[in-house]
């Protein structure tokens, strides 16, 4: 049996996440299992690097599967993108160790979150953003993230249901970029917790509003008291962007 890694992007807007549902929602998986199969004659599992929840989007997700089809790895992503729906693309494919595992041989993951900050929303970026009108103290959301660097326990900021074995993670970087009317947090991590960015952005932008300092979201990390941190973030706004190995 061949094992073969494949990058995929998608538009999350019309899913139920990534992982296929028991009761046969539209998800990612199911899409991308339904096309392989098609491809390759038989019944495919693939592995994701991770769930991401409905209405998430993705550049960089990758997902493994086995397969005994003699079809070259290179020639997967055009094959497949000719069964799958249009708001999911392979990207590239290749044929890797039979030990590789998607979710398991990652590094780290890159995870960008995209927030529009104007008075007015866009028809344009209403499904790729979260529209704040409100005005944001830019440098106070800097000085907030900058407690969140480094190997913490995120209790406070994982939602309930996470079945994680441990809340510590190790932040590699938190960088805020404001580009009027865009605001971007970008988060590297060795793993995440079950909407670990979203409430990380949801207390940032409370910093941001004036309704937290930054001096408090480092007491949340010591405290882990998930009600004292922010709101979690919709979803839309958020988007994988890598997965490292």
């Amino acid at each position: 049996m061949r094992n073969i890694k494949v990058l995929v992007e998608y538009d999350g807007t019309n899913y139920h996440g990534f992982q296929r549902q028991i009761d046969d929602l539209p998800t990612i998986q199911k899409s991308l299992e339904e096309a392989l199969g098609q491809l390759v004659k038989h019944p495919v599992t693939v592995t994701g690097s991770g769930r991401t929840d409905a209405g998430v989007h993705a550049r960089g997700q990758v997902f493994n599967f086995f397969t005994d089809c003699r079809i070259p790895a290179e020639r997967l992503p055009l094959a497949m993108n000719s069964l799958l729906p249009g708001d999911i693309a392979a990207k590239e494919a290749q044929e890797v160790s039979p030990s590789f595992h998607a979710q398991f041989s990652a590094r780290s993951k890159v995870y960008r979150y995209h927030i529009y900050n104007s008075r007015t929303p866009s028809a344009f970026e209403r499904l790729y953003s979260y529209h704040v009108p409100q005005g944001l103290d830019i440098e106070k959301i800097r000085a907030a993230a900058g407690h969140l660097v480094g190997e913490h326990d995120f209790t406070a900021f994982r939602a309930a249901g996470s079945c994680a074995r441990t809340s510590v993670r190790h932040v590699y970087r938190l960088d805020i970029e404001y580009m009027p009317p865009h605001l971007y947090i970008t988060i590297e991590a060795n793993g995440f917790l079950y909407n670990m960015v979203r409430i990380i952005t949801g207390t940032l932008l409370y910093v941001g509003k004036g309704k937290l300092t930054p001096d408090e979201v480092g007491e949340f990390v010591n405290s882990g008291r998930r009600e004292e941190a922010g709101p979690t973030a919709p979803p839309q706004g958020l988007c994988l962007m890598e997965v490292k190995y």
